[in-house]
């Protein structure tokens, strides 16, 4: 690990952690409190080092909630064509969906696809230093910077679920 934490800074993570912390929220308290920058795999690892386990945060929409948004958006907006080329699939705003492949891109610790909220779509790749990068299918496109920061957390709770 490139930073060594003293007893105090380990004890602070340990409280953060137990007070509900994500792994991101560790890792940008580390930042801002104690000045040490990790990547979100080397933060995984101090988590797992000091054999902390993060609390999966309960979901803020129930089943009814995202129904009125689904039918409230295939109202609102036209079918957005499925990545994968078949039929189109309804594209919710403020919705990002992330998917992890299976046989990972050559070079990459970890890849898959991304689709934005506003229907466009993306490869995304993290290299083995833990750095996210995104190669989108339209030349110069842009995700918006919610759709980004939306897409890091999906990012995040999908690894999470397949146990990353």
């Amino acid at each position: 690990m490139p930073a060594t934490l003293t007893d105090n800074q380990k004890a602070k993570v340990a409280q953060w952690v137990a007070d509900g912390a994500s792994l991101a929220d560790v890792q940008k308290r580390l930042a801002a409190e104690f000045s040490v920058s990790l990547t979100y795999m080397d933060t995984r690892f101090l988590v797992d080092d000091l054999n902390l386990a993060i609390k999966d945060k309960p979901k803020a929409n129930t089943a009814a909630d995202l129904t009125k948004t689904a039918s409230a958006a295939s109202e609102a907006q036209p079918a957005a064509p499925s990545p994968l080329g078949g039929a189109p699939e309804s594209a919710a705003p403020g919705k990002v969906r992330v998917s992890v492949d299976k046989i990972v891109r050559p070079g990459a610790a970890l890849s898959g696809s991304v689709t934005f909220s506003d229907g466009q779509t993306a490869e995304w790749y993290m290299d083995q230093t833990g750095r996210l990068g995104l190669v989108p299918k339209t030349k110069g496109y842009q995700p918006k910077p919610a759709d980004v920061q939306e897409f890091q957390y999906a990012l995040q709770d999908e690894l999470a679920r397949m146990g990353y």
